[in-house]
């Protein structure tokens, strides 16, 4: 295994230290996650075992229901906003952080994207990175 991935909020309030490789890094042109960023699209990194998370300070949260009906609760830091992770009721053990909020945003190496049938034309993503017109199966 490589070094840990290490990150946290915008203000250091929330920090992260994941011990463990991601199992998928994609970009998501769904329709939430334009809004979120505002812009076209946001880029995660998902991990197979939350017990292999260290995480310090507290998150709020929020949840969604996507179109699956999995729901998704999206953690952000209450002193400035950052999101970032996210969590999902079917999939406890999963965890995913938000590409942007790693200390070393350059370890983040996009595999695919998701939402495409979403994306904006603007949003010009990596046109060699496997893409999916929805969310792909599991």
């Amino acid at each position: 295994m490589s070094k840990a991935f290490t990150g946290g909020c915008a203000c250091g309030a929330i920090r992260y230290d994941i011990a463990a490789e991601p199992i998928a890094q994609n970009d998501c042109q769904c329709l939430d996650c334009q809004g979120r960023s505002g812009t076209g699209h946001s880029s995660y990194l998902s991990f197979p075992d939350r017990h292999q998370v260290r995480l310090e300070g507290e998150a709020k949260s929020w949840d969604i229901v996507a179109d699956s009906g999995n729901v998704k609760s999206h953690a952000f830091c209450a002193t400035c906003g950052s999101p970032v992770y996210l969590t999902f009721k079917d999939w406890p053990d999963v965890f995913t952080i938000h590409a942007a909020t790693l200390d070393d945003p350059a370890r983040y190496t996009p595999q695919a994207v998701t939402y495409v049938a979403r994306g904006q034309a603007w949003d010009r993503v990596d046109p060699a990175l496997t893409k999916f017109e929805g969310m792909p199966p599991g």
